[in-house]
């Protein structure tokens, strides 16, 4: 059972829960547990981090007990499809103990071999974990990744149960021929989801042989966003463009309003952050692209914009239709802290699946926009859509016909 905490904070007066209130709540949970330096249980993943590349610490999350649904501690999709709040994620997260060791990206040892099991495995792996010392507790927060709990250096590691790797995984990994990202899109068209895709790139389990290496795995998420979603927009492109739609929808305090034009393919994020009073200026970041795609890292809005187009994608293909699109991140006083990019995946896939509204004009969608947004959250956004780049380039920008050959 999950009861929430009343937050008697200044500034979050009544919340359900708060940044001080929720990690104090979990660590209420697991400082109990934290007692032993040796314990058996399962790992559901493995973690890189990326301090002092090229000589990382690679960890095996896992529960100081032995749990029966450990697989649902590294679950992104489940957690978003059956609504999980902060609360419920953190308790999950802050449980994890990062069992770490150093390596160097391109290394070889026992250890990072059971890391790559541990990796590309379809269950979590039964383990015995020996720690130099006791975890001490202390939750991680981070805008690429779920939060990661208790971190101690492992001393001695052992498999006690042998890994269920899937047929069609065991094949990728075998093919030393076989580069990343066709790894990647091969497996993601058979439904592996990105957050296995990603864990498995982590520790260096796709790719040309020689080129096969550890990667921080705040690095291994927005890479496989960024490669499946380059995937998508070779596909929509032979698509004729959709509608002007608007779709609305969220998760966890983190809202979108996507609007959609019928032309080529384009893409413009803006991350708006709402402060607690509505008299505070909105502040908000922006990144965008063509239809000749971007060159560059999208340094503003980071893994989000990757995160965000990928889910934005996979309903274009769906509808097999293309579209420029102009993406409205809302993020409210709700979203209390940081749970990583697979948030504002999930936001837009759940308002993606909400039906659209279609509208007869440019003119008309951008009205009801700036209406609707002046409605749910009291801000005039007129400013923001005077700022983007797609907006201004609609009417001058090629139309499809330019793209294509007779």
């Amino acid at each position: 059972m999950h009861i929430p905490i009343q937050c008697t904070c200044k500034g979050h007066p009544g919340k359900v829960f708060c940044p001080v209130h929720t990690p104090q709540a979990a660590q209420c949970k697991v400082k109990e547990l934290l007692t032993k330096e040796d314990f058996a249980s399962a790992t559901p993943a493995p973690f890189v981090g990326h301090h002092n590349y090229p000589t990382l610490n690679v960890g095996i999350l896992s529960p100081p007990v032995q749990k029966d649904n450990t697989w649902e501690y590294d679950a992104p999709r489940h957690w978003a499809a059956h609504n999980y709040q902060i609360p419920r994620i953190v308790d999950f997260r802050s449980q994890l103990i990062n069992s770490r060791f150093k390596a160097d990206i391109k290394g070889n040892s026992r250890l990072l071999d059971i890391s790559r099991e541990v990796g590309i495995a379809k269950d979590p792996v039964d383990i015995e974990v020996s720690l130099s010392q006791k975890p001490k507790f202390r939750l991680n927060t981070d805008t690429y990744h779920a939060p990661t709990g208790p971190a101690a250096k492992l001393r001695e590691l052992e498999v006690t149960s042998n890994p269920h790797i899937d047929s069609r995984v065991d094949k990728i990994v075998a093919d030393t021929d076989l580069k990343a990202s066709v790894a990647l899109t091969t497996l993601y068209s058979k439904n592996f989801d990105e957050n296995f895709l990603a864990r498995a790139l982590s520790v260096g389990s796709f790719g040309i042989g020689k080129d096969r290496k550890l990667v921080p795995t705040r690095w291994s998420i927005t890479a496989t966003d960024d490669t499946l979603g380059k995937c998508l927009i070779r596909e929509i492109k032979d698509y004729p463009p959709g509608d002007y739609q608007s779709y609305f929808g969220g998760y966890l305090g983190n809202y979108f309003l996507i609007l959609t034009f019928p032309e080529v393919w384009s893409y413009e994020l803006f991350e708006m952050y709402l402060p607690w009073l509505i008299s505070n200026p909105l502040k908000f970041t922006t990144d965008h692209e063509t239809y000749a795609g971007r060159r560059d890292y999208a340094e503003s809005t980071a893994g989000g914009y990757y995160a965000a187009r990928l889910a934005i994608l996979e309903k274009l293909r769906e509808k097999k239709r293309q579209a420029t699109v102009l993406a409205l991140r809302f993020i409210t006083g709700e979203y209390t802290t940081p749970l990583g990019v697979w948030v504002p995946r999930s936001a837009v896939r759940k308002a993606m699946e909400e039906k659209p509204l279609t509208f007869a004009s440019r003119e008309l969608l951008l009205k009801y926009a700036e209406h609707f947004v002046r409605k749910k959250f009291g801000y005039d956004i007129t400013t923001i859509t005077g700022r983007s780049v797609l907006l201004h380039s609609l009417g001058r920008q090629a139309k499809l016909s330019a793209f294509t050959s007779e």
